[in-house]
């Protein structure tokens, strides 16, 4: 099967996406700083984060911007054209923000944030691997011939796919697609799937995080832990507060990309070195292939530099706004993450982005039983989420949002997630051909 066209948008630079990325962004945090009128209104239903990952999924539904498109030539030939700017903010501007946030770490009173994030985040895992089978189950009933298929057309066999990216990330993902030798041909049906349930599911998150208090206080959650340690985290910024200089805006500068550069060398070399001398993770079929992974690397590699800075006196440049250009950086992933949603794809697949919403829903409905049950906060919930389908570009995101302090908490759940994503996704995979076959 010939994989489909997709279109030229209208604007194919990425210097220009950039720049019209950056006008969505200025013109989101400028319309949420009015105080009356329209904007106040909006934005009380709207958060603004929201708005700087909707902005660019517009423009990419309209086809003036794309992550990706096909040009075809005089000849005939096909060339394929993607967008650098995801890989740009994911690989230089994701590991500087994480540096520019841990740095003034708080890992005491981290830990004494409870048990009740892990709960949150083997909950979500649960979801996922239950929710796939589940979710053929339901399809099945009204639309069979959407989770059918044979030997290595078999949906299922694509679904694994879906079920390593949500527990894991993109290593854990390939290891599925290796594992059970998906028809290729088909596979971009799924990555489809991914892109657009994943990223409503994120946006429905971000919506949330709006209403964190209202929604705390419905599952009667204990949030004295979070406020302690975003207490403690805005007091020593307070106490350490001044004007900063080029100098201290260059030495952070300095500090960020130089761990960037750092992060990338070593996880590179570390990646090579275990794929050749480790059976096991140079296996793509067994559940240390991750380990193989260079960006799960560069993200462990600039979490624990920054945690490791934290002991140090660059600390202090939490004073001079260190996380918030940490948090600027955020922003710019988010935007071109937002690209990645052309909504108007959801119709080629109909079938199976409705067997993948019901899918994200059951992990969704898991995850509000147990947090009512437990009284866990919207924050462990949110994050719990993200940090199984959304991995480590997602992560620290969402958990930035709540404040910039918890930003680590993203980190280290979404490790989780490399660690158990494809051992979960088997399990999945498992239940998902049994389930096809009922």
């Amino acid at each position: 099967m010939t994989e489909k066209l997709l279109p030229e948008p209208i604007i194919t630079d990425d210097t220009v996406v950039f720049g019209l990325l950056a006008l969505s962004l200025g013109f989101v945090f400028y319309t949420s700083s009015i105080k009356t009128g329209f904007f106040k209104k909006f934005y009380t239903f709207i958060p603004a984060v929201l708005m700087c990952y909707i902005l660019p999924s517009l423009l990419a539904s309209f086809g003036v911007i794309a992550e990706e498109w096909h040009t075809v030539d005089p000849s005939g030939n096909i060339t394929a054209h993607s967008s650098k700017l995801y890989y740009m903010a994911s690989r230089y501007l994701l590991p500087a923000a994480l540096v520019l946030m841990t740095l003034s770490i708080d890992l005491k009173a981290i830990k004494n944030l409870g048990s009740k994030a892990l709960i949150m985040f083997f909950t979500g895992t649960i979801g996922i691997i239950i929710g796939g089978p589940l979710a053929i189950l339901i399809v099945a009933i009204f639309s069979p011939e959407t989770v059918g298929g044979n030997d290595f057309d078999a949906i299922w066999r694509g679904l694994s796919t879906i079920a390593g990216s949500w527990i894991g990330g993109g290593a854990n993902q390939a290891a599925m697609f290796e594992i059970f030798k998906y028809n290729g041909d088909e596979y971009s049906k799924m990555v489809l799937v991914d892109i657009v349930v994943a990223n409503v599911w994120m946006a429905i998150i971000l919506f949330g995080i709006g209403k964190t208090k209202r929604i705390d206080s419905w599952l009667k959650a204990d949030t004295s832990a979070i406020e302690k340690l975003k207490i403690k985290v805005t007091e020593f910024t307070e106490k350490i507060t001044r004007v900063p200089t080029i100098k201290d805006y260059m030495i952070m500068l300095g500090l960020a990309f130089t761990t960037v550069g750092l992060a990338h060398f070593f996880s590179s070399k570390i990646s090579a070195f275990l794929k050749d001398n480790v059976a096991a993770v140079a296996d793509k079929t067994n559940f240390l292939s991750f380990l193989g992974s260079g960006f799960f690397w560069m993200v462990v590699l600039a979490t624990l530099i920054g945690v490791a800075f934290s002991f140090t006196k660059a600390k202090n440049y939490e004073g001079t706004g260190a996380s918030k250009i940490g948090g600027m950086f955020i922003y710019i992933l988010v935007a071109t993450i937002g690209i990645k949603m052309d909504l108007t794809r959801a119709f080629e697949t109909p079938g199976l982005i409705v067997l993948g919403f019901i899918w994200i829903a059951i992990h969704a409905v898991l995850l509000i039983l147990v947090a009512k049950l437990i009284r866990a906060p919207f924050f462990f919930l949110a994050v719990g989420s993200q940090a199984n389908v959304g991995g480590a570009a997602s992560a620290p995101v969402v958990a930035s949002e709540f404040h910039p302090s918890l930003t680590s908490v993203g980190v280290l759940l979404a490790v989780f997630g490399y660690v158990v994503g494809t051992g979960g996704a088997l399990f999945c995979a498992y239940l998902m051909e049994i389930a096809s076959k009922v």
